[in-house]
């Protein structure tokens, strides 16, 4: 809105014209996200202790989680405060992947928010039923996969995608092309939802996700830097800057509360919509591909879970992991719960690093 309001009237106050730079504006979309979220947060948490909104620590987690009991949950209120608001605020609202993944980040957090609505209020220990909730992960992949091929202002979005590594080799969906953005956007919120087990984990390594994307984004959406780079040119996605900023303010913004010990869970409402919105920008960036690179550590945690459920069916109830997700397994192995978060995002940090490599190794 800042910007629809205050850019206009550079030919009166010429100061408004740092309005049109997207770095001027992601990083007022960061600071406002921080503050949004550090004024907030206890607001929301008196609020979630009040009405009894609390966490319920299943009884076959590791003992150490037992104490964890009772912390309030649906944090993510919090998290979507602080990444819609400055988006609204500072990005350009006319830009069609601007509301593409706002509709995913919105979406996906209301289905996160009805599920902690009934593990913590109407005390359902499974929430939302699993198929339901596949059913609106997918009902979503498709409704962003048709406006993507019909309603995208670039016709680049044609069913193909690039390769991590190689310049000039690209991978051809065709018709598998919407199954697929399905599948990503799907499983990059399910692989957040799952690493979501510790506190600070799953919050840390999405502020340096959103951190990669967002460089990845200003450069594709300028000429001059894709061209350097080669890289594709993607008109418009630069504001995709803006989103990831607001997304990296507010990252660091729940840090505050969810830091060892944790005053608050994101909970679904937080990890299903952080989860969408990634594998949502990657799709906008035509970096699928790469999701898998900067987030390998949300990739670890679900291969881990689907290792461990495949070897206890197939194997006579035999487990490869002490517990799954593996965070889980480092800290039944010993490790400190706070030992486990720090190394992990030290690996997510040579994920995003890897990353960036990959945009000049090709």
């Amino acid at each position: 809105m800042l910007y629809h309001l205050l850019y206009p009237l550079t030919k009166y106050v010429s100061g408004f014209n740092l309005f049109r730079y997207i770095t001027f504006r992601t990083a007022g979309a960061t600071v406002t996200a921080i503050i949004i979220c550090l004024i907030l947060g206890p607001f929301f948490i008196r609020l979630l202790k009040k009405y009894q909104i609390r966490e319920s620590i299943r009884a076959e987690g590791p003992e150490s989680h037992k104490k964890k009991e009772g912390t309030p949950t649906m944090g993510g209120l919090i998290i979507l405060s602080g990444i819609v608001i400055p988006t609204l605020l500072w990005a350009d609202l006319t830009n069609f992947y601007i509301q593409m993944v706002l509709l995913v980040t919105v979406w996906l957090g209301s289905i996160g928010f009805m599920d902690d609505y009934l593990k913590a209020i109407k005390k359902q220990p499974k929430g939302m039923i699993g198929r339901k909730k596949l059913i609106g992960q997918i009902l979503l992949g498709t409704i962003f996969g048709l406006a993507l091929v019909y309603m995208s202002p670039s016709s680049s979005y044609d069913g193909s995608t690039g390769i991590p590594f190689f310049k000039n080799y690209i991978f051809v969906l065709g018709a598998l092309y919407i199954p697929f953005i399905i599948l990503v956007i799907t499983g990059s919120s399910n692989a957040v939802n799952l690493t979501d087990g510790l506190d600070g984990l799953a919050i840390g390594l999405c502020g340096l996700c959103f951190l990669t994307f967002g460089g990845i984004a200003y450069v594709t959406g300028r000429l001059d830097y894709s061209g350097y780079l080669q890289i594709e040119y993607l008109p418009g996605t630069g504001e995709l800057a803006i989103f990831s900023g607001a997304a990296i303010g507010s990252a660091l913004g729940f840090l505050w509360f969810n830091s060892h010990p944790a005053q608050v869970f994101m909970g679904d409402t937080g990890s299903l919509a952080l989860g969408g919105a990634l594998g949502a920008i990657a799709i906008l960036l035509k970096k699928e591909l790469l999701l898998v690179v900067v987030g390998g550590v949300f990739v670890l945690e679900a291969i881990s879970v689907i290792l461990q459920v495949g070897s206890y069916k197939l194997r006579n109830k035999k487990r490869i992991f002490k517990m799954a997700p593996i965070h889980h397994h480092f800290e039944l192995s010993g490790w400190p719960e706070a030992k486990v978060v720090v190394r992990f995002w030290i690996l997510g940090a040579l994920c995003a690093l890897l990353t960036l490599a990959t945009l000049k190794i090709r």
